[in-house]
């Protein structure tokens, strides 16, 4: 017998372990955590996004007709293929002869006839895209929309449940879905205020390629194969199942492919779902309907209660790692619609309550699609509607799968990097090839985009496909997740490809002529053009700033992490040798930091990229305190690019205003994220009214970057030094912050009013001295593993228990 038939028999004892658990978490969640909603969502882009990391469910909240997109993480159409030019590199001397001739455009067209991948790159079918999973549909019998009163519906970010409530006939009617990790099942409850008032048909469907059929008397499986975009190899194959049970009423099959409840008091749906993908070698490793069927089983002998207590417990050991509340705005905001808090917000009014939903509505969407164990968060997170997201919903490497990770180690979420790291070690071998081919190199890389199927090759386009600084820049992942934890073991693991990324870089260096500085070439500063003396347009070109920058930090992380690993001492002095010839960060005459080694002028001066801003963040070159001069040109490159800009681009100069020290700025970005776009229209940059960031489309990177602004604004660590409050916008006078990681091990709490810091809570993970900053005030502290400070405004200790 099913959990679902005897929920009774498991009583309060079977959830007294999760109740344990529950306590034994660090902080109870402040603040208002609930996004609002005032009617059902109309489209996608404000429905309410659940998952658990691999598994995910949109609901609609509709009245008459509920609708959930489900998604799984490895639903990727197209195949493993060989996109690599077989001869690219003998043509590498002539592009490379063209640049230090200074003629980028000759040069361009070259690279676009000969060292572009060698099909239609992210065009060609058996690139493939993500996919939604298919469509759960609930449609009520005798339920019409225009009978529905009270209507609410909300997100609630601390439990990890979206629920739609309304009176309808004078019954009140609660729906509630959620998708649990712990059993890998997404969960639909179906409740009403009155017995036997729940009647409806299920359905499972999906855009094209399923078969769904009845299963029992109480289930559907819905199977299909995906479009490999080849006729020599097979596509992905997935199954959904999906179980009915209730409490009263009845269920029976019907026409094949439907389920029909009638009369029932309550209603729980449960739906797996798997996947046959191996990885990116493509191999079928298990056989997706079996894997469902064995997560479905395992899934039924759970009451609902059990379900949700098991599911909440697993969630909230990550989300409440950090508790956030924001005050002295206008308190009755909380209550209204994350709509109406958008719109009014972006007009002035203060509501500092919202950027401390939008911090958290960020951590939610990362616990919710970046696991260990799977898939990194794409440009969308783990959310598709339909078989054709922007940009295939890939993984683009030149900033937004970074800026997905940017709020994990801050926000106390670093384990959930795992898949970010795991997509490295599948970029390896395919990164190799690349690197031969194009090259002639050794070590590995990776250009603008990847896939499921480990896609390395450079992009179809010259102007933005040369982009080579991909595997640079997720190294510095590895880098920051080291520094944070401590983890010489995750060090160890992950060196050889810290290693290979360099071996690359020191492989394939020249000297430009004018200073004999070691650049990359060909290259791209990421989609961004420029005019030639003689007033025609390039992109491709030697040594952008981006490329200089990530590899001095390469380079340098690289030699550290050989001297604490003791691996390769010949290595570690070419690295160390190496950095010293790259071309260092210049000024132009206008005061600005240059965004080529040429003083080019932009096609586009107010191009939505700021890559050569890197040194700012993250990669910290460029620091207020240490660099001055360079800082203040940081700030004049972002003066000319302007504050209008793409979602992610928002997030990002926010980012690299908070970095400089200008809270206040970068809170008028945040304003500007918080731009009301209209889901229907999608025609400017802003937030949707489920809060997903707009792009436009919607793209996820926006809302990780901001999370990651907002904490900061709040705290800014540097190995051994922690800068407190040092971006704290006026807007934001009053709040307190717990939970926060320092670079180092130390965990951070703040508490401030008027603008100003009350009190400072710290714990160090190991010993060692952290050097604590806050504005013109220094302090040397000699932290033991374990200890607890308690800091008042000059940084003196007045106590020892700071999280009790």
């Amino acid at each position: 017998m099913s959990g679902f038939a005897n929920v009774e028999r498991y009583g309060a004892l079977t959830l007294l372990g999760f109740s344990s658990m529950l306590a034994a978490q660090s902080f109870v969640p402040s603040g208002d955590l609930l996004v609002r909603f005032g009617a059902p969502a109309r489209v996608f882009e404000e429905s309410m996004p659940t998952g658990n990391g691999r598994l995910g469910a949109t609901m609609y909240g509709g009245i008459s007709e509920e609708r959930l997109d489900l998604n799984e993480s490895s639903m990727w159409s197209g195949s493993p293929h060989d996109s690599d030019r077989t001869d690219a590199a003998k043509k590498l001397p002539e592009i490379r002869r063209l640049l230090i001739a200074g003629d980028n455009v000759a040069a361009e067209a070259l690279v676009n006839k000969s060292f572009t991948s060698a099909d239609a790159g992210s065009s060609d079918p058996r690139y493939g895209s993500y996919e939604e999973l298919g469509k759960l549909l609930l449609s009520f019998d005798g339920m019409k929309d225009s009978n529905a009163s009270k209507y609410r519906r909300w997100l609630d970010l601390d439990g990890a449940i979206a629920t739609t409530s309304f009176v309808a006939n004078g019954v009140r009617y609660t729906r509630e879905v959620f998708t649990s990790a712990p059993d890998q099942v997404i969960v639909v409850h179906l409740r009403a205020s009155q017995s036997h008032s729940l009647s409806l048909r299920v359905s499972l469907s999906r855009v094209e390629r399923f078969q769904t059929k009845t299963e029992g008397k109480d289930g559907l499986v819905m199977t299909g194969t995906l479009d490999s975009g080849s006729h020599d190899v097979a596509g992905l194959r997935y199954a959904t199942r999906m179980r009915a049970f209730t409490r009263g009423g009845t269920i029976k099959p019907i026409d094949g492919d439907s389920l029909l409840v009638s009369r029932a008091d309550d209603v729980t749906l449960l739906v797996t779902a798997a996947t046959d993908y191996g990885g990116f070698a493509g191999r079928h490793s298990h056989d997706a309907e079996f894997a469902a069927l064995q997560d479905m089983r395992a899934a039924v002998q759970r009451p609902y209660a059990l379900l949700l207590a098991r599911h909440q417990a697993d969630y909230r050991s990550y989300f409440r790692r950090v508790s956030l509340a924001m005050g002295d705005g206008e308190a009755t905001l909380e209550q209204s619609t994350a709509a109406d808090r958008l719109a009014a917000a972006h007009r002035g009014t203060n509501d500092p309550g919202l950027a401390a939903l939008y911090f958290q509505f960020g951590r939610y969407l990362l616990i919710s699609s970046s696991r260990p164990g799977g898939l990194p968060a794409n440009l969308q997170g783990l959310w598709v509607e339909g078989i054709h997201p922007g940009w295939k919903g890939d993984w683009h490497l030149n900033v937004n799968v970074q800026m997905n990770y940017w709020p994990a180690e801050p926000t106390g979420l670093g384990d959930l990097t795992d898949p970010l790291f795991a997509l490295m070690e599948g970029l390896q071998v395919p990164g190799t090839h690349t690197a031969r081919s194009y090259y002639d190199a050794d070590g590995w890389v990776a250009h603008v985009m990847t896939n499921a199927w480990g896609f390395t090759s450079p992009g179809e386009e010259a102007s933005w496909g040369s982009t080579i600084i991909g595997s640079a820049w997720l190294c510095q992942h590895i880098w920051e997740h080291y520094l944070y934890t401590g983890n010489v073991e995750f060090l160890r693991h992950m060196y050889p490809m810290m290693k290979g990324a360099s071996e690359f870089y020191l492989s394939m260096l020249v000297r430009e002529p004018k200073h004999g500085w070691l650049v990359t070439a060909p290259s791209n500063s990421p989609e961004n053009t420029f005019y030639m003396p003689d007033g025609r347009k390039a992109g491709v070109c030697m040594g952008p700033a981006i490329d200089e920058e990530n590899l001095r930090y390469l380079f340098g992380t690289t030699a550290e992490a050989e001297a604490k690993l003791g691996l390769d001492e010949d290595l570690r002095a070419m690295l160390i040798r190496t950095q010293t010839q790259l071309a260092p960060i210049q000024i132009g005459a206008d005061g600005r930091v240059m965004e080529w080694l040429e003083p080019y002028r932009e096609v586009d001066p107010h191009h939505r990229h700021v890559s050569h801003l890197w040194a700012v963040y993250p990669g910290g070159e460029i620091d207020p305190e240490t660099t001055p001069k360079l800082a203040e040109a940081a700030r004049q490159s972002l003066e000319v690019r302007g504050d209008g800009a793409t979602g992610w681009s928002l997030a990002y100069k926010m980012l690299l205003w908070a970095r400089l020290g200008d809270g206040d700025h970068a809170y008028a970005l945040l304003r500007n994220l918080w731009n009301p776009v209209d889901p229907i229209k999608q025609s400017s940059a802003g937030s949707f009214p489920n809060l997903w960031d707009s792009h436009p489309p919607f793209q996820i990177d926006g809302n990780f970057g901001a999370t990651a602004a907002i904490a900061e604004m709040l705290l800014d660590s540097r190995p051994n030094e922690v800068r407190v409050l040092p971006a704290l916008p006026s807007a934001l006078p009053e709040g307190r912050v717990d939970g926060l990681k320092a670079i180092g091990g130390v965990t951070v709490g703040v508490t401030w009013k008027a603008g100003r810091m009350t009190e400072l809570r710290l714990q160090s993970e190991r010993d060692g001295v952290v050097i604590v900053r806050y504005g013109s005030v220094v302090r040397e502290l000699q932290m033991k593993a374990g200890a607890r400070k308690v800091l008042d405004e000059s940084l003196r200790t007045f106590g020892q228990n700071a999280f009790e």
